[in-house]
């Protein structure tokens, strides 16, 4: 039993839900994982590992939030848009479902830069953004210290601003989107069907094979040209990159930073860092809980 529980966070995926306890001081409790199965009845198994993580607090613990993929509803009860993925999402009313009125709904890029921002590698700043470069791109702002969720929670969708005269549009129709251009899910159609994941990419870049030279270096490139436009139009002190793609390393981010001497203005010698995200997998459940703590 632990009388300091403070929030439970679940964070939905597709494939699995992550949940966290986390205490007062926002330490980690507990963590627990359930498989998403994406089809009918997922949601039973979010409500399962809720019931497993409020089981073991021996206090009721009735602030819970819950990250997903998607646009949240402007009271941040539900995941109003999410179109193709995860039947039954769009709509439900969390709250209801799990019979907590306390219940809090955010996006899931969102929920982890607030994980960054308070107890990762983001904690101090007051203007940041956090990038996920995973299967597709996604982000979050946090300005004057605050989450930023924009008109109808639509701000932070950084992977869909077009970096590329390509005409590949993404899931929002946006043509050359850097989406497009780093996500995992068009590196086959980037590499002409010689890669399928970016470990094995970057691995052969490593190995100095030309072609993943030229397939990795340019998606770097765009990155890179997204980053200097996003530093020209919020003024970040920091930018944090997470996800599967930023487990690159040194592979990603020297020649990340050598494209960003050439593109970003730095008045004033001003350079803004990029750093690595801290947290992992877990983070999104880390910063939904934290929403939870936050005033409805």
């Amino acid at each position: 039993m632990n009388p300091a529980a403070s929030s439970i966070g679940l964070d939905l995926g597709g494939t699995q839900v992550k949940g966290v306890i986390l205490d007062t001081q926002n330490r980690i409790l507990r963590r627990d994982s359930l498989p998403t199965e994406d089809g009918p009845g997922w949601q039973e198994n979010v409500r399962e590992l809720l019931g497993r993580l409020r089981a073991t607090t021996g206090i009721p613990v009735d602030r819970v939030g819950l990250s997903a993929p998607g646009l949240a509803a402007p009271d941040n009860r539900a995941i109003a848009y999410m179109p193709g993925r995860l039947q039954g999402l769009e709509g439900l009313d969390w709250a209801d479902y799990l019979g907590l009125p306390a219940t809090r709904v955010l996006n899931d890029a969102h929920a982890a830069l607030l994980a960054e921002s308070q107890v990762g590698a983001g904690q101090g700043f007051q203007h940041l953004i956090l990038l996920t470069l995973g299967t597709g791109v996604g982000g979050g702002l946090l300005l004057n210290g605050q989450l930023y969720q924009g008109w109808h929670n639509r701000a932070g969708h950084l992977g869909h601003q077009p970096v590329s005269g390509l005409p590949d549009r993404s899931i929002t129709g946006t043509p050359g989107s850097l989406e497009m251009a780093i996500g995992e899910a068009t590196l086959s159609q980037r590499s002409r069907g010689r890669y399928t994941s970016t470990r094995e990419l970057v691995a052969a870049y490593e190995a100095g094979d030309p072609r993943a030279s030229q397939v990795w270096l340019e998606s770097v490139r765009l990155l890179a040209s997204a980053l200097a436009g996003l530093m020209n139009a919020f003024a970040p002190e920091a930018i944090l990159l997470a996800g599967g793609i930023a487990q690159a390393g040194p592979a990603l981010f020297q020649p990340l930073q050598a494209f960003l001497d050439d593109y970003e203005w730095r008045p004033g010698g001003l350079k803004t860092p990029v750093l690595p995200a801290q947290l992992g997998p877990f983070a999104g459940a880390v910063g939904a809980a934290l929403f939870a703590q936050s005033p409805g």
